[in-house]
């Protein structure tokens, strides 16, 4: 199987879809996140789900971006980028939280509970050292870069505008969170996934169509009997 540039893209259209699922999935029963919570199994396995999720969000909006970079203009590069810069940063997150945090949940309970504040867009009883301002960095650069990057997708009209719109809306919604303390956050993570997913189907679709139609193209050429 030959690796061509429609199916790097198409790979990316699917991975954009799972980084949806998974982040939709993750949220379905989510308990209580705590020091206790952090030493459970459970949590390493949300934890991992995380990771990849993050992982394959940066490569999908990298496949929806690169073919389309003219069309998008500046506007699309900067949502590119910030957008990246912000599953970077979440990625990054998840490690420490997946890596770090049960190691030392059991000898400092009360720092692991004030990281998990902040994590919910709460305010933590102590200091937190640098992972006050990386969490400050990564809600920034979600929230910017989504709004970003959806506006540029839906003015470009060249994925599903009505995906495009969701990330925007959704991305920005999740400013809410700390002044809506009644409602659950991971709530707001499932406009963002279902974005995600359609996006990425519509990213799959359009490249799977293209290459059918170049396919076809060249069978006609190579075959005269078949020209009319």
């Amino acid at each position: 199987m030959s690796i061509t540039t429609s199916t790097l893209i198409r790979t990316a259209g699917l991975s954009a879809v799972a980084a949806g699922l998974l982040f939709i999935g993750i949220q379905i029963n989510h308990p209580h996140l705590d020091a206790t919570f952090a030493t459970t199994a459970e949590y390493t396995i949300r934890q991992s789900l995380k990771i990849l999720m993050a992982v394959l969000s940066l490569i999908g909006i990298t496949g929806m971006y690169l073919p389309h970079v003219k069309k998008t203009g500046v506007l699309g590069l900067l949502g590119y980028l910030v957008f990246g810069a912000g599953y970077l940063i979440m990625m990054s997150v998840e490690v420490i939280g997946a890596v770090v945090i049960p190691a030392i949940a059991s000898s400092a309970p009360g720092y692991v509970n004030d990281v998990f504040a902040v994590a919910t867009g709460g305010y933590p009883a102590g200091d937190i050292g640098l992972l006050l301002p990386l969490n400050t960095a990564l809600g920034l650069t979600y929230i910017a870069g989504g709004v970003l990057f959806g506006i540029a997708l839906l003015r470009a009209n060249v994925l599903a505008r009505w995906a495009a719109a969701v990330l925007a809306a959704g991305t920005a919604a999740t400013m809410a969170i700390p002044l809506l303390p009644m409602v659950n956050e991971r709530l707001f993570a499932l406009p963002t996934g279902v974005a995600l997913i359609g996006l990425g189907y519509s990213l799959w679709r359009r490249r799977s169509s293209s290459a059918v139609s170049m396919t076809q193209a060249a069978d006609t050429a190579l075959d005269p009997a078949g020209t009319k």
